[in-house]
């Protein structure tokens, strides 16, 4: 540490904070490796668990079940142990947990293993957001879309793990308890190098349950409209492409990666472009790509179009989410309880946006549900500038900073 500052909280140098980022940017990628270790065993584990294709659905909906109801825990872990050491125990407990639901028997177990999986899955990603918001405070520019892109890099490297031990007829048990012996090793260095923030002891503690804070709900909703429409594109673009344009498998195929990658690589962009043009606007001018890209969707006559139009989705939505958990960490008192009211509503949008999107398209067609994916991408630009703020820094609760107020670009 470069020395102690008001009522003993440590103040860290810029070299410190460089790292800091880094080790972050490292846990990002851990905690991507995770969700892509296991979504490509799924087969596996429904197989094991002997469930058909529905009760698998109803599965599957209780890890974001998990996370909604342990996100708001996070802030409370914070507080009590410290940014380090509840970020080192709760990302202990996202990687172990991999290895539950390949354990499971029947579908009781199965749910409970995976809501013990989403509970750890949400603790551990409010408390990485927040430090990273620490983090691009302090260092007084934007780094949240490439701490994203460093998740996304991360889902793709555990799911090119998970494509080969399944190729290689891998049992899921021994594949997820290497893996998760592996990331576990890996998050626990990087937490070392994170910032060591703690709350004064005069600090009330946060609530260990709360509802969302009302700075959180605006900023929430813009969130809910960019992974409602990836949650629809993840899943629904193949088959759109197969049923609607009568693709090949290996098109539609080829159309849900072409999207995945378009995420990611806009959101190790995202960064310099914030800096430049300032979060409302990058939002607006990225709802507007996402909007164009679902009319191209809804009216297109050929796979490629439609290609396209999903892979502006990508693009305009990719930053959102990261820009989100970043205005929530400066919109209140306490960045933890924010991100945690934003991480809710997402998961939320998350977990019914595949659904919706089915019960839509059984009452109407695909290309109707696309035109409500659609609207939702204009909502981006009519609300971006909740995502506004007034330029002070979110401050851990109770850190002291020796950096002055920064005055950063909306």
């Amino acid at each position: 540490m470069s020395g102690q500052g008001p009522q003993g909280q440590a103040v860290y140098g810029k070299q410190q904070v460089r790292r800091a980022r880094i080790a972050v940017a490292v846990i990002f990628c851990v905690h991507g490796a995770v969700t892509g270790s296991f979504a490509t065993r799924v087969p596996w584990i429904q197989d094991h668990a002997g469930v058909s294709a529905g009760l698998l659905g109803l599965a599957l909906a209780f890890p974001a079940i998990g996370a909604s109801v342990a996100m708001p825990l996070a802030g409370w872990v914070s507080h009590r142990f410290g940014a380090r050491a509840a970020l080192r125990g709760l990302l202990a407990l996202w990687t172990l947990s991999l290895t539950l639901p390949a354990l499971a028997p029947n579908l009781v177990t199965l749910c409970a293993a995976l809501f013990v999986y989403g509970a750890t899955s949400g603790m551990s990603d409010v408390a990485m957001n927040a430090l990273g918001v620490e983090i691009e405070n302090r260092m007084d520019k934007s780094i949240m879309s490439g701490l994203h892109g460093m998740w996304s890099a991360g889902a793709l490297i555990g799911s090119a793990g998970g494509t080969v031990a399944a190729h290689l007829g891998t049992d899921a048990r021994v594949h997820h308890l290497f893996a998760a012996a592996v990331l576990t090793t890996l998050g626990l260095l990087a937490c070392q190098g994170v910032l060591d923030l703690r709350s004064t002891p005069d600090e009330e503690p946060p609530p260990r349950f709360a509802l969302p804070p009302k700075s959180a709900l605006l900023i929430g909703a813009v969130g809910f409209c960019a992974v409602f429409a990836e949650g629809a594109s993840l899943d629904w673009s193949a088959v759109y492409l197969k049923d609607v344009l009568d693709s090949s498998a290996g098109l539609a195929a080829a159309c849900t990666t072409g999207f995945t990658l378009t995420m990611a690589i806009a959101r190790f962009a995202g960064d310099k472009v914030v800096d430049r043009f300032g979060s409302v606007r990058t939002v607006r001018v990225g709802g507007g790509l996402a909007a164009l890209g679902g009319l191209l969707v809804v009216v297109a006559p050929h796979p490629a179009v439609a290609m396209t139009g999903f892979a502006l989705m990508g693009l305009g939505i990719a930053v959102v989410v990261p820009l989100a958990f970043a205005a929530a960490g400066r919109a209140g008192p306490n960045p933890s309880q924010a991100i945690a009211g934003v991480a809710t509503i997402t998961y939320t949008s998350g977990l019914i946006a595949p659904s919706a999107i089915g019960t839509l398209a059984d009452a109407t067609s695909l290309v109707v549900s696309f035109g409500l994916v659609t609207v939702l991408a204009c909502g981006l630009v009519a609300f971006a500038g909740v995502l506004r703020t007034d330029g002070r820094p979110a401050v851990w609760p109770g850190a002291a900073d020796e950096t002055p107020p920064v005055n950063r670009k909306a």
